[in-house]
């Protein structure tokens, strides 16, 4: 049996790549954001930040807020046909 290489980000060179232009420090707003309850969020990851981003196989995706874990947020997405829910950190959020 053999063992897996790679780990959380592997083959993830183009999808979490920043821009050039949005290379730099993180604007705070982005940190203190703050949703509502099922309200629509798109999943963005921000690359410079790894805690709180979820599985790259979800980028790009839309989910809905379920609520609040600590500074992170619970949302319900669907993949496949399954409901799915991850704790995701503001700063990989933007509201639509």
């Amino acid at each position: 049996m053999t063992k897996r290489i790679g780990g959380f980000r592997r083959k993830t060179r183009s999808k979490l790549k920043k821009n050039v232009r949005t290379k730099g420090k993180l604007s705070l707003t982005r940190y203190f954001q703050e949703f509502k309850e099922d309200q629509k969020v798109l999943l963005h990851a921000e690359p410079s930040i790894q805690s709180g981003m979820y599985f790259p196989r979800f980028h790009g995706k839309v989910g809905i807020i379920k609520g609040k874990k600590g500074s992170c947020y619970q949302i319900t997405i669907k993949d496949g046909g399954k409901e799915k829910t991850l704790v995701v950190h503001p700063v990989h959020l933007r509201g639509i």
